[in-house]
């Protein structure tokens, strides 16, 4: 993974760079971002470029041995863990990222680095019910590597994929390698919430935060992936919310169908928050919770994007408004109903609700509770 194979991203990978070349490269890292704004292939160029034996003109050399074993994920010092489970699991069983990394690998070089979280869970089939952990017998096996001396580099790296998906217990076992890291160790953590994060682990990395991808860089990818039309790329570029994943999505209709189940969802919702039909809203709360984890939190994503959209329909923007058919006829009719006296209530409900299913909250409870509190604010107005 060179820097010249992601998309955008031109100051952030100039100060990479830079941080490099100049022999400040920080122990510990954070890469906060969401996955369609290239955070974990970033943090692999970044590493590429770190054990590169020839780098050139701001990016690794892309051919000596250190860059092509980075390229398919198998050098002997870089590491990995990332959120796994699996069903059928042991009363007792330990599951390491180690069982799963010739998944991950076919997972992330398929994807070309831009890899969601979804993608990732859909590939180990986890279910409705079940959501990726890293554990700490994993925390145990972060030190263990990283306590070993380099094979072939200069430095050894871990990348630590989603490290908000850590329990308690593993976030506490590798503060103690963040707080007193050995020498020429680089510790990544790739967060897409990094604010369900410990302080204490945020206190101790250096932040690098990756921007959401601009507009006119998602419309010039997409008029290279082949979309002829120059409005059409505009449109789908600004619809895109700034991720490579939803614009390649959007091109090739592949997030269609779960983008028109959670429209159809968030105005069910809306129709029977307005008309008090509380025990319809119950209804509407079970059907939810037979989602997977994922889709609930990917339906609670969207509903709020369409309830900002709304707002701004309501405040009379529509130039910035990201919506066009089904989801602009619904908005122009509901906008009316979200203004300044219900916007912030009802995204911190939306908020909320995602944090509770993130912690194994019970979805039905959950989703029962969220209706409920959204129809009284829909009613209010």
């Amino acid at each position: 993974m060179q820097f010249k194979d992601i998309t955008g991203q031109e100051d952030l990978k100039r100060h990479l760079v830079r941080s490099v070349d100049n022999g400040r490269v920080s122990h510990a890292q954070l890469f906060s971002g969401m996955a369609g704004a290239g955070a974990l292939a970033l943090a692999v160029a970044y590493v590429q470029y770190l054990f590169c034996e020839n780098r050139h003109d701001g990016d690794s050399c892309g051919v000596c041995p250190s860059c092509r074993q980075i390229a398919a994920l198998a050098h002997p010092d870089l590491h990995w863990v990332f959120p796994v489970n699996k069903q059928g699991k042991k009363s007792g069983e330990v599951i390491t990222s180690d069982e799963f990394l010739p998944l991950f690998r076919e997972a992330f070089l398929n994807h070309r680095g831009y890899l969601s979280p979804q993608e990732w869970y859909e590939k180990l089939d986890l279910g409705k019910t079940l959501k990726g952990i890293i554990t700490a017998r994993e925390a145990d096996q972060i030190v263990r590597k990283l306590s070993f001396k380099s094979y072939e580099a200069d430095y050894k790296a871990m990348i630590v994929w989603l490290p908000e998906t850590m329990n308690e217990e593993a976030a506490n076992k590798i503060l103690k390698i963040l707080e007193e890291p050995w020498d020429k160790t680089l510790f990544l953590l790739v967060a897409e919430q990094p604010d369900l994060l410990l302080k204490t682990i945020l206190s101790r990395t250096q932040e690098v935060t990756v921007p959401r991808i601009s507009p006119r860089e998602l419309e010039e990818e997409a008029r290279r992936r082949g979309v002829v039309d120059p409005e059409q790329a505009r449109q789908m570029a600004r619809f895109a919310g700034g991720s490579l994943i939803e614009l390649h999505h959007l091109i090739e209709g592949g997030s269609d169908t779960r983008r028109h189940e959670n429209f159809e969802l968030f105005c069910s919702l809306m129709r029977l928050s307005y008309n008090d039909r509380h025990l319809e809203l119950i209804g509407w709360a079970e059907e939810a919770a037979q989602l997977s984890r994922e889709q609930q939190r990917g339906f609670l994503r969207d509903a709020a994007r369409l309830l900002r959209e709304s707002f701004m329909l309501h405040a009379r923007i529509p130039q910035i408004s990201y919506l066009w058919g089904e989801e602009l006829g619904f908005c122009k009719n509901f906008a009316p109903f979200v203004g300044t006296r219900n916007i912030e209530p009802l995204l911190s409900q939306i908020e909320s609700a995602g944090e509770q299913i993130a912690q194994n909250g019970n979805p039905t409870i959950v989703f029962t509770h969220f209706a409920l509190a959204v129809s009284k604010m829909i009613k209010h107005l």
